[in-house]
Parts: structure tokens; C-alpha cells; sequence
């Protein structure tokens, strides 16, 4: 119905119609050649001669973990642990490797692996003698056994024991740079 053919004479007054506007339904995967864009080389180019089209990527967006006072991003696994040391077989990144003191030898020597996979935070027991307690926001701690690991999400509170908490940060945009920030 047109604005002229409106009976209601607010419609008229503002020119606005009853037209609804939506697409076609059809079966999935099949293509239509109104939904099909094309784009043309400008005039005087050849396609060939064009520079190809370069994605740009999202900066990327690590996690961080704050342990022992600082705060690290999971740009390389962090090892937690009395007297933390990297793997003996050496596969992927190299660890950041921070001592946390245990007056009570409450925290093995290399107690727990926090890493960034994707988008997902990972935290892995190293098989410690007593555990690592994990506490998600608004759940019930949960104790790692020897070995196990966990997806934890920002405000994550890792205990590895004579009152060391980690925390797990939110991600963090980082914008690469070409210098060095001073």
C-alpha cells in the first residue's frame, strides 16, 4: 500500500508506506547471482598487474597472568614453582620461569604451566606433590590432580600453596610494534 492509498493520515503526512523489504527464501548453500559482488579493475589496469589483496590480521589479544607481584602476558608459557625449570625435551616457545618462595615447601619445584592457546587460558599441574587449587568466578574450587589441566577464564585464582595465588588477567589488545617502547 503507498502513502497515497493510506487510510491512516499520519502515514500520509510523513510519507511513509506499509512496504516491507526482505530476501527470497531458498535452500541453503545455494547462491543467487543479486546476492553476487563484483568489483572491477580500475580503467587502464590489468587484473594481472593489480597488487593482491593482503588480509589484515586482528592485533593479538593475549591473556596475562599476575604471580609473585607481576604481571606477565601468556605470550610464552609461564612455569610456576619453587625452582621452576623449562622442559627437558625443548617444543614450542621457551617458558618464562618465575620462583615463588615456599617457607613450608607447600609448592614443588616446577608446580604449575599457565599457557595461552587460542583464545583459551590453560592451566596445567606438573604433577605436584600437593596439588593446585583453582577457583573460577562464582564456582567451587577445584584441586588439579598430577597432571590434569583446566580452562580457566579472566579472575581465575590459581593456589599453589604457602599463600601464592595467580590470577589470570583478561586479554589485553597488544599493538605490534617495529621499536621498542622505552
Amino acid at each position: 500500500m503507498t502513502a497515497a492509498q493510506s487510510p491512516d493520515p499520519w502515514h500520509e503526512r510523513h510519507g511513509i508506506d506499509d512496504t516491507v523489504v526482505g530476501r527470497r527464501a531458498r535452500p541453503s548453500g545455494a547462491v543467487d547471482a543479486e546476492d553476487t559482488v563484483l568489483r572491477v579493475a580500475p580503467q587502464g589496469t590489468p587484473a594481472t598487474d593489480r597488487e593482491p589483496e593482503t588480509s589484515v590480521r586482528p592485533a593479538p589479544r593475549l591473556h596475562g597472568v599476575r604471580v609473585a607481584g607481576q604481571d606477565l602476558l601468556l605470550d610464552a608459557p609461564v612455569v610456576v614453582g619453587r625452582r621452576p625449570a623449562g622442559p627437558r625435551v625443548g617444543s614450542g616457545p621457551v617458558p618464562r620461569l618465575v620462583t615463588v618462595p615456599s617457607p613450608r615447601h607447600e609448592v614443588s619445584g616446577a608446580h604449575v604451566d599457565v599457557r595461552q592457546q587460542g583464545g583459551i587460558v590453560v592451566v596445567t599441574d606438573l604433577r605436584s606433590t600437593n596439588g593446585t587449587r583453582v577457583t573460577e568466578p562464582g564456582r567451587v574450587p577445584v584441586v588439579l590432580r598430577q597432571g590434569e589441566s583446566l580452562v580457566a577464564r579472566a579472575g581465575t585464582i590459581v593456589d599453589v600453596g604457602d599463600g601464592n595465588l595467580l590470577e589470570i588477567l583478561p586479554p589485553q589488545r597488544i599493538i605490534p610494534t617495529k621499536e621498542p617502547l622505552l
